[in-house]
């Protein structure tokens, strides 16, 4: 791995580091970082054993040479950037806002500039939360997720919406397009959820030992190989829908990490046409936050937003609701 860059740092393992973990020998050897930016740096591929990733269970043999380079440490602030902001509501409390889709909401690996975050900093001068790279969130949304947001502008509006978040209070609808006709038109779906045990990316449905999650959703209108969908959230898990919808046999459509957009190989002759043709310019999950449902933190007035369907999303769906859809093309 190694080639020559100043901050790679290397290290051959004594008899002192016999049967040592790989994550364990190098936060004794590195005492400057944490345990997490280590086992980051691992995930990442940029510790190797003799010239080769391994994982941080990997036992320690003496003699083994480690080479470890650093991933950059993160920044602790965002820095202001004036980013255009589709802004739906705002009086002295709250921020509604229509986020688009590739918008990532805080900085985080990866992603430490161009978020929602960098654009409120550049807004406000000082937003809630105790952490200015998660100022003012109080709920997120994923990257390529579009839809509406609440940012709250003070401490006690910060306070207010999350407590109306752990109680459910704050509601949020979502509009999907998912793949295959779910056995019933509505349903509960309640699982517990928690990080994939091998794929780090993603999150998955588990036995035990994750949280809870539950999502309702109702079919809205069908079309044979897919359906549009209403979907409600009552808890909010990292990526809950997709994990859910993906774990049920009904991935959302163009989604990259839970998706299944391959079984249109299988789809009957008649309707692959018409798949094709709906997925053409679909090039991120097809999830939309469309309604938020809030009471206002000041006066406790019941509060709901709107915003409508992105180009991407109601483009696929004129073509799913063309019936009349050449199929012999």
């Amino acid at each position: 791995m190694t080639d020559g860059r100043s901050d790679d740092l290397e290290f051959e393992a004594g008899a002192p580091d016999a049967d040592m973990r790989l994550d364990h020998f190098l936060v004794s050897r590195c005492p400057g970082f944490s345990r997490s930016r280590i086992q980051k740096a691992i995930a990442a591929g940029r510790v190797r054993v003799d010239g080769r990733s391994q994982p941080g269970r990997h036992r320690i043999t003496p003699g083994e040479v480690v080479c470890f380079r650093p991933l950059e440490a993160p920044p602790t602030s965002a820095a202001p950037e004036n980013l255009p902001l589709d802004i739906v509501h705002r009086d002295d409390a709250i921020l509604v806002v229509n986020k688009a889709a590739g918008m990532v909401t805080h900085p985080a690996p990866g992603n430490y500039t161009g978020t929602l975050v960098n654009a409120l900093q550049y807004r406000f001068d000082a937003l809630p939360g105790g952490d200015s790279l998660r100022a003012g969130i109080v709920h997120r949304l994923d990257k390529e997720t579009s839809g509406l947001m609440v940012v709250a502008l003070d401490e006690q509006a910060h306070a207010h919406l999350s407590a109306q978040l752990q109680d459910r209070r704050l509601g949020r609808i979502y509009k999907a397009l998912s793949w295959g006709q779910w056995t019933q038109d509505e349903d509960t779906l309640t699982t517990q959820i928690a990080r994939h045990p091998t794929q780090r990316r993603k999150m998955a449905v588990v036995e035990s030992g994750g949280k809870q999650a539950v999502t309702r959703y109702a079919v809205i209108e069908d079309y044979g190989f897919a359906q549009y969908c209403r979907v409600e959230l009552e808890t909010g898990r990292t990526h809950q829908i997709r994990v859910h919808f993906s774990h049920f046999g009904h991935a959302v459509l163009g989604d990259p990490l839970y998706g299944d957009d391959r079984r249109i190989i299988n789809l009957h002759p008649l309707d692959k046409p018409q798949a094709r043709a709906a997925l053409a310019d679909v090039h991120r999950q097809m999830l939309h936050a469309e309604e938020l449902h809030l009471e206002h933190p000041r006066s406790g007035e019941p509060m709901t937003f709107r915003a409508p369907l992105p180009e991407d999303f109601a483009a696929a769906l004129s073509v799913l609701r063309n019936r009349d859809y050449d199929k012999r093309t």
